[in-house]
This record gives C-alpha cells, sequence and structure tokens, in this order.
C-alpha cells in the first residue's frame, strides 16, 4: 500500500484519522466512542424533535467527505450537509449542531443504534438505504465521475468502459457505486474497496486501480493538487438501462417521521426562496445539480 499523500497544512482534514484528529482537538466524541443518545421513542411519529429542542443540540453522523461534510483548515466542522443542518435545525428551534465522525459505510449502523440523532453527509437516496432508514428530500441531484492517470490512458468514461476494458476498479466503503459497477457487469469480489476518495486517489496513482468512482463534484475536488491524476467529466450510470441521476439528503432513524417531516417544510421553504443554493454554493455546487426530485421518487429506484 501507497503512502499517505503530503499534504499542505491548509488542506481541509478529509480521511477519517484526519478528521479524528481534528475532532478530538475541539473535544468532540466519535461514534465508536461516544454515550449513545437517548432510546428510541415509541410515541407515533416520534418525539426526536421535542427532545432536541429541550437539549438545544443536535448530533450529525458525518464521514469526513468534503464537499459533503468535513472539517476545515481552522479546525471547523463545514460541508455541504453541515451547513445547512445549521440553517434547518436552527429554524426548527435547535441551536446548535455537534458532529459524530464515523466510516461511510457505518452512517446507517451508527444512526440506528443511536450513536448520532441525524445523518448529515449528502448521502445518495436509493431503495436499498430507503429500507434502513427515512429521508428528508434531496438538497442536490449528482452525476458520478471517475479519478484516472493523467490523460485517462485507458479511455475510460463510465461503467461499460471499466468493464470492458479490464480496468482495476476502486471505490469507497458502501458508495452507490459498488452497485453501478456490479450491474455493468463487473465482479464485486473484484473491487478494491478502499475508505475514501482520498484513498481511491492514492490507489491510482500508486497503481493499485485503474480508475476509482465517485461523486462528480468529490472526484473533482480531491484531485485538485494531483500531479499524476484527474476526474473524468461527469456521466449519469445505467440503472435498469436508464441513465440514473443521484440525489442526496439526510436520513433519520425509521421511528422519527416527524421530524423528517419538519426537516422538509423547512427544506422546500430554502429551495423556494433560492437560499438553499446560496448555501451550497460555496461547497461548488451549481444551479444544475439543485433539484426537485423526492425521497419518494429515489426510493422507488
Amino acid at each position: 500500500m501507497a503512502p499517505p499523500r503530503t499534504k499542505d497544512p491548509g488542506t481541509p482534514a478529509t480521511t477519517r484519522r484526519g478528521l479524528l484528529a481534528a475532532l478530538a482537538a475541539l473535544g468532540v466524541p466519535a461514534a465508536a466512542g461516544c454515550s449513545r443518545v437517548a432510546a428510541a421513542s415509541s410515541t407515533p411519529g416520534g418525539d426526536l424533535l421535542s427532545r432536541l429542542k429541550a437539549q438545544g443540540v443536535v448530533r450529525l453522523g458525518i464521514a469526513g467527505e468534503i464537499p459533503f461534510g468535513y472539517i476545515d483548515k481552522n479546525g471547523e466542522l463545514t460541508g455541504e450537509a453541515p451547513e445547512l443542518a445549521k440553517v434547518v435545525f436552527g429554524r426548527l428551534g435547535v441551536d446548535r449542531v455537534q458532529p459524530v465522525p464515523t466510516e461511510f459505510g457505518s452512517l446507517i449502523p451508527g444512526l440506528n443504534s443511536q450513536q448520532f440523532d441525524v445523518v448529515s453527509a449528502g448521502m445518495y437516496i436509493n431503495p436499498e438505504r430507503c429500507g434502513q432508514v427515512v429521508f428528508a428530500d434531496p438538497d442536490y441531484q449528482m452525476l458520478d465521475s471517475f479519478i484516472v492517470r493523467k490523460g485517462n490512458p485507458m479511455g475510460l468514461h463510465d461503467y461499460r468502459d471499466v468493464v470492458e476494458k479490464k480496468a482495476k476498479f476502486a471505490t469507497g466503503t458502501g458508495y452507490a457505486e459498488i452497485q453501478y459497477a456490479v450491474d455493468a457487469g463487473y465482479r464485486e469480489s473484484d473491487i478494491l474497496i478502499v475508505p475514501d476518495q482520498v484513498a481511491g486517489l492514492n490507489a491510482v496513482e500508486a497503481g493499485r486501480a485503474d480508475v476509482f468512482a465517485g461523486t462528480a463534484l468529490t472526484t473533482r475536488e480531491v484531485v485538485r493538487k494531483s500531479r499524476e491524476a484527474e476526474a473524468t467529466k461527469p456521466f449519469a450510470p445505467l440503472v435498469k438501462g436508464r441513465p440514473h441521476v443521484d440525489g442526496g439528503g439526510f436520513a433519520f432513524r425509521p421511528t422519527e417521521t416527524k421530524l423528517r417531516d419538519a426537516f422538509n417544510a423547512e427544506l422546500r421553504k430554502l429551495k423556494a426562496s433560492g437560499e438553499l443554493f446560496r448555501i451550497l454554493r460555496p461547497f461548488g455546487f451549481t444551479e444544475a445539480e439543485m433539484t426537485d426530485m423526492t425521497a419518494k421518487e429515489l426510493c422507488r429506484g
């Protein structure tokens, strides 16, 4: 395994190790070592919102991924999802957000085991995940992209290319891109699973993978300072033979539909006023990535 890439002092903490170190300096616990939130309510629709208002803080499960949720060069929690959470929960009467870092693949298990209150990590909404949690409507839509060697020597532009050219394929733990590759004909057991996009870049630069798949924004950000790798043009993966556009949003425990509905009501206001775009734009989102899709649509697949 190649050693980690050297970062300049201003680079945000995108790996789990960097995120944990930054949060430890701030006195914020990680999911693996924190006390759990209060037990789930038996009240129909849940009473978590009332409890969050009473305690004045909501705990956000994040995965240390630019631009979705990470620690910046000043040691501050930021990213499109945490910044949106600050606004929405503030309007719901919860003044403070507290990050709880974990691996991306542990976000849903951590939520359902009550290690945090909400997943705030820009998580794609898909049928499999909808069977485990309830989602707010998506706050953005997104295409996929690849990290490849400079010049894209293998000519990899979509998942069919990866299969046809027998490329060494990598993606992140729990990423939706795993299934997209499998649907295109790639053997799941041959996929190199890495912790995050930085590890994916390392794998491509070191030659352990020909390609790493992630969101268009993630790949574009992580290759910004690389001399050896680049991001491909964004594309829509095929689902059931048709181009599919993903949408990402906040996830809640299945019992907490009242909180989800209250979140959605505020999200709709932000979309209608244009404030949502103003919140997301500093993180590289464009108007083309704003969406009126619903969680119900995406849960159908």
